[in-house]
């Protein structure tokens, strides 16, 4: 069973691991000292910033990381993106890693955003959809993306997170499902 809760600064040891681990470093390019880890999740930690992190946990171990927002948070992302897609005004988007590189591959990974896109729509119910920008030579992450029912909506080019990589990425929407 997926869980879910709140980044606290007795995560951050473990978050520093994750994000020094190759698969997650290729993609997240983060500083993983504890100075820095404190400095990145701190404010989210102690809610005084927009954004959510949460663990995920697979039957109680813990698997991954989750950030989500609200895109009117964050103008100059916002601002990067709209040239793209049309965004409404209470979309979301998200952010995801899984920690351990034994649990790649294994379609946990599709398990985890359809169980994080689940508690956004629970807990955030004026979300009106979640939009996510994912670099295009990033094919795990798009694919799961896909398998968990986002649809590409454009391509184009955005500042990547890694300074290595080129500006292209696709651009993957899935609206709030209708309540029955």
């Amino acid at each position: 069973m997926m869980t879910w809760r709140h980044v606290t600064p007795d995560d951050f040891p473990l978050l520093a691991r994750w994000l020094a681990a190759p698969h997650v470093a290729r993609w997240w390019h983060h500083e993983t000292s504890m100075e820095a880890v404190a400095r990145d999740f701190g404010p989210s930690a102690r809610r005084e910033e927009p954004n959510e992190d949460l663990l995920a946990f697979l039957d109680g171990a813990p698997l991954g990381l989750l950030q989500r927002s609200f895109l009117h948070d964050y103008p100059e992302y916002l601002h990067e993106l709209t040239p793209l897609t049309a965004v409404p005004p209470r979309a979301m988007t998200i952010d995801y890693l899984i920690g351990d590189a034994a649990d790649v591959g294994r379609g946990i990974g599709t398990r985890l955003i359809r169980s994080a896109l689940d508690q956004l729509w629970a807990d955030h119910r004026d979300a009106e959809c979640v939009i996510v920008a994912v670099h295009a030579d990033n094919v795990g992450s798009w694919r799961v993306l896909e398998k968990a029912g986002l649809r590409r909506v454009a391509e184009g080019e955005l500042d990547p997170d890694n300074p290595i990589d080129d500006r292209r990425h696709y651009v993957y929407r899935l609206d709030r499902p209708r309540e029955p």
